[in-house]
């Protein structure tokens, strides 16, 4: 899988930060919980991903400086929410066939 550079740039941020890490753990983990439409979730948690990009642009780096350089232009953190459903989410139950007649 590939990110997209504010898609790493969050991955990175988060995963050197255990606090902000555990948030994201829980709310990956609860959003999943609540919806059984797994393209709905990452859906939601995309949008997630992308306003808590520009909040931590508006207060601390390396967000600050990227924002300055290319702007604040919409990225897609599809990927990374996708990527964080995977690692984190619950796995859900396998849908069983019928045996074939």
């Amino acid at each position: 899988m590939s990110l997209n550079r504010s898609e790493q740039m969050v991955f990175d941020y988060v995963q050197q930060h255990p606090e902000e890490r555990h948030f994201w753990q829980d709310k990956v983990r609860g959003l999943a919980a609540g919806s059984p439409d797994t393209h709905q979730t990452a859906h939601t948690l995309e949008s997630e991903l992308w306003h808590y990009y520009l909040e931590r642009s508006r207060v601390t780096e390396p967000f600050r400086g990227a924002v300055a350089r290319e702007g604040g232009r919409r990225t897609s953190m599809r990927n990374l929410a996708e990527h964080w459903l995977r690692l984190w989410a619950p796995p859900r139950p396998k849908k069983i066939s019928p045996p074939a007649p």
